[in-house]
């Protein structure tokens, strides 16, 4: 099966088009800048892939929590692609594609994920690779990091942290006792993808209107007072 995935729930913007086996990306730096980068980067990489809109089977993305701003625009794409094909939709949380993508990298199979929530707060969740699978040990929540606990661990295990939110804070590390921590891992389209394709293989694809971000912080507004701090949320 063919799949395209968005991540759009960090600073960056990052496109991945692919069948399982071969996978063409694109990642860029995008800061706030994801709704005029989208587009052209799933022009690229579906003409890298030599395919149309026309060829894929699914579309799946980044769905939170993260940037509303960013994950409004990745949920918003992907439904207007699929409903204009009739495709399936795969929303997948951003934390476990953060773990995924740990994983693919350093092999880690505990994970903590912990990304940057502004407001002086974090998003965090954690999942353990079982099988083949990733199981939430902990669902995906935000708050002050000093509010951050390990998971309860398992014989012989040993929980890893990936994410900003350890570069913000570099005293979770220490204080949550992890055996490594990676800052600089972050979700990506490609590992969006690899957590959708066997969804859609099993027809686990919702209909483009039904496809929903998770954003786990409701407040969706600031005050004057916080925009003109330059706080963002």
């Amino acid at each position: 099966m063919r799949i395209l995935a968005l991540e759009t729930s960090t600073d960056w913007c990052s496109v991945a088009a692919g069948d399982g086996t071969h996978w063409v990306l694109r990642d860029e730096q995008a800061g706030q800048r994801h709704s005029q980068r989208l587009l052209p980067m799933i022009d690229a990489a579906l003409a890298d892939a030599g395919w149309s809109l026309s060829d894929v089977d699914g579309v799946a993305f980044g769905a939170g929590p993260g940037s509303f701003t960013g994950i409004r625009i990745g949920c918003g794409v992907a439904q207007g692609l699929a409903f204009g094909r009739g495709l399936p939709v795969v929303p997948v949380p951003t934390l476990m594609a953060l773990a995924h993508h740990a994983f693919c990298v350093h092999g880690w199979a505990s994970v903590l994920g912990c990304i940057d929530a502004r407001m002086h707060e974090v998003y965090a969740a954690a999942y353990e690779r079982v099988e083949g699978t990733w199981r939430e040990r902990v669902a995906p929540t935000v708050g002050l990091p000093d509010a951050l606990v390990q998971p309860t661990a398992g014989v012989d295990e040993m929980w890893a942290g990936a994410g900003n939110g350890f570069a913000l804070y570099p005293e979770l590390a220490s204080r949550l006792k992890l055996g490594a921590v990676d800052a600089a891992i972050r979700p990506t389209a490609q590992a969006i993808a690899e957590l959708a394709l066997p969804r859609l293989a099993a027809g686990e694809g919702v209909d483009a209107a039904d496809a929903r971000p998770v954003y786990v912080r409701h407040r969706v507004a600031l005050t004057t007072a916080e925009r003109d701090a330059g706080i963002r949320l």
